[in-house]
């Protein structure tokens, strides 16, 4: 069976390995030891506490998308009608076109936290 080790989980989850290691001790993530004494994840368990977290996404309201990416407002451009929102998630840096006048009534500025919800090939930016 395929595990784990602690690193490689967290980044698989887009979270600090200390997170992960509170989620373990707090009971919502099993762990076990590895042959070298090590926190190993299996990876049907890795698998299904993914599934359980992004069933229960931060935004509200409903949506059919379920690829919704939290991040940080690092970079916003604009111009007379449209404006490009960049946005780092985890290690990805996400880019989204919309309307100034979008920008201007979610109220978005660099350091803000946004939600990228992807569709298609379409992103939308939510707060």
């Amino acid at each position: 069976m395929t595990t784990f080790r602690i690193g490689e989980a967290a980044e698989l989850l887009g979270v600090s390995a200390d997170t992960l290691r509170r989620w373990i001790d707090a009971g919502r993530l099993a762990a076990d030891r590895g042959e070298h004494g090590h926190r190993v994840i299996t990876g049907a368990d890795l698998a299904a506490f993914a599934r359980d977290r992004a069933a229960a996404p931060d935004g509200t309201g409903n949506s059919s998308a379920r690829n919704r990416l939290r991040g940080i407002v690092t970079a916003i451009v604009k111009d007379q009608v449209m404006a490009q929102v960049d946005l780092q998630v985890g290690p990805f840096r996400v880019v989204s076109l919309m309307s100034r006048e979008a920008v201007d009534e979610l109220g978005l500025e660099v350091g803000s936290l946004a939600t990228a919800i992807v569709k298609s090939t379409n992103v939308v930016v939510e707060r």
